[in-house]
Parts: C-alpha cells; structure tokens; sequence
C-alpha cells in the first residue's frame, strides 16, 4: 500500500509531463526539417503570431483557474475566440462607416462585456457547466458577428491598428511590448494579490473556499469577465495581424488556445494551468504552426495535427489527475 501511495504522485508527475515531451519532439523534428527555423527572425515572427493566442491564453487561464482545471466539469470558457472576432468585427465595421477608433473600441468593449456577463450568470446563478455555456456562446457570438460583417472580409488600414504590428520601440515590437505588459499585469493580479490568491483557492477546493467565507461565485464571475476583456484586446491584434476583419478566424484561435493553455499545465510543478505556462504553451504552439508552413505541411493536416494533439494533452491531463 505504501508504495502505491508514493508511485501514484510520481506516476501524475510522469503522466502530466508527457505531453511537453511530445512537443518538443515535434519542435526538434521541424528544426532539423524546415529551413531558417531557428533564427533570431524567425523568434520574433513566432512571437508575433502567438499574441493573440497569448492573450485568450491568459483569459482562459484566469477561468480555469476560478473554477477547476477538470477538463469536463471544471472552469473553461469557449467563448473567448468568438468574443475576439466580435470585438474585431464591430470595429472593423464602424471603422468602415467613418466612426472614430475610439467609438468603436467602446462600442466593441460593450458588447464584449454583455457576452463576460452572460456568461457568468447563466454559469453562477442558473447552474449551467462552463463547458456546454461557453460553447453555446461562442456559436451565438460567431452568429452576431456574422450579421454584422454580413460574413465578408472587412480590410481595415487604421494607423493605430496598424501600429499594433509595424511600430517598433527599439528594435522590439510595439505589439509584443503591449502583450507583455498585459501579461505581467495579469501574472502579478492572479499570483500576488489577495483577489487572485481566493481564484486559486476556488479553483482548487470549492467547498474548502465557500467554508472559509471566499465568495466562489462571485470569483468565477469575475474570471468570465476578464476573459472577455482579453478576447476584447484579442481583436485589436487579430485586425492587426489579418489587416483586417476575416470571418472563420475564431475556429483555428479556439484550437490552439485549448491546446496551448492545457498544454501549458506541464510547466507547472503541480500539472496545473497557471498563466505563465498558458502564455509558454501560445509560444510553442505557435512556433508548431510556423513551423509546418515553413516545411510546406498543408493547412489541412495542420488542423489534424493540432486537433490530435489536444486529445492527446487532454486526455494525459485526465489521467494525471486520475493518478492523483
């Protein structure tokens, strides 16, 4: 009995390790494949390509984190992808009917927050799951920004977005200097405050949290609508980096921030997902997807690719937690 006792942590810890191995596999097979991949150029286009991943990484982190990273009946929101294309089409429309940027940041901000708030009651008071809401959400909000952009591509030549991916600071990226504000702010609310030390704790145990007097609900309220503020600012560098408003973006966007924040969970000394290792997953899978276009892979069995290693990193992240 005892050894089982000390073999099922080192079981989760080998279990929840696996699938970073599996990555770095994949990205050791594309350096040795794919040329110039592994050049200073090539880092800065990879980082470039994984901010707006990065940035619903990071809303979807704070989710999980508030409600549980079970896979099925813990915290995760969908939806944010879609709120990204929503916050990214309202302002690519209002923008092409001469309104200011800054009526349409607010006009986008709105309806971002509307879709956090929703989302939050329909899982906090009338007891819906996460998972099934989200997913709900995100098919309604792609079908609003549908009949707003009449599901066509809207091109948007704004200064201001277009500094987003042109602007440099020196030598740096405007773009990657923005997200890693965002990011160090996020990491310091969720790991040094005492707001995101009760997210963890009911992420963690809920019951343990409500006997302590922690308001669960309300901290996973707040985690739904911080996820739709990161899907907000997610649109602005999703216009940046298509140059406009393209319909279908939120599909390949919810792939890879599933595959990155769980994927994420490896870096963590107890296989959990924190930001910092959501924000390193966005980077890997990033750097995967860069990788395949520069061996010439077809976009099609990219998505194979990137759809068959999010059951792979799921189903370890089950089983790691089985082992527990």
């Amino acid at each position: 009995m005892q050894a089982d006792v000390r073999g099922g942590p080192r079981l989760s810890e080998i279990v929840g390790f696996l699938p970073l191995v599996i990555f770095v596999g994949v990205l050791v097979y594309i350096s040795l494949n794919a040329p110039n991949f592994v050049t200073v150029r090539n880092l800065e286009l990879v980082l470039m390509q994984s901010l707006p991943v990065v940035l619903v990484c990071v809303g979807l982190a704070a989710v999980v984190m508030a409600g549980g990273d079970d896979v099925v009946s813990g915290g995760i929101d969908l939806s944010i992808p879609a709120t990204a294309v929503l916050s990214a089409g309202i302002t690519a429309q209002m923008l092409s009917l001469d309104y200011s940027l800054l009526s349409c940041a607010l006009a986008a901000l709105l309806a971002c927050l509307v879709v956090g708030v929703i989302n939050a009651l329909l899982v906090t008071r009338v007891g819906m799951t996460p998972l099934l809401t989200t997913l709900a959400m995100f098919v309604a909000v792609v079908g609003v920004n549908n009949v707003i952009t009449s599901s066509r591509r809207i091109n948007v030549d704004h200064p201001w977005i277009i500094a987003l991916r042109g602007t440099e600071i020196g030598s740096i990226p405007l773009g990657i200097i923005l997200v890693a504000a965002i990011v160090i702010i996020g990491y310091f609310a969720m790991h040094h405050t005492r707001w995101g030390l009760n997210l963890q704790a009911a992420g963690g145990s809920k019951d343990a949290a409500e006997i302590s007097g922690i308001g669960v609900n309300l901290l996973i309220s707040h985690s739904f609508v911080v996820a739709a503020l990161t899907g907000y600012v997610c649109g602005f560098f999703l216009l940046a980096r298509g140059s406009g408003s393209s319909p279908g973006v939120q599909d390949n966007l919810m792939l890879e921030m599933v595959l990155a924040t769980f994927l994420g969970a490896a870096f963590s000394p107890r296989r959990v997902v924190t930001m910092w290792g959501a924000v390193l997953g966005a980077v890997l899978v990033a750097a995967i997807s860069i990788g395949f276009k520069s061996m010439g892979v077809n976009v099609f069995w990219t998505g194979l690719i990137k759809g068959s290693l999010i059951v792979v990193v799921v189903a370890f992240s089950a089983i790691s937690q089985r082992v527990r």
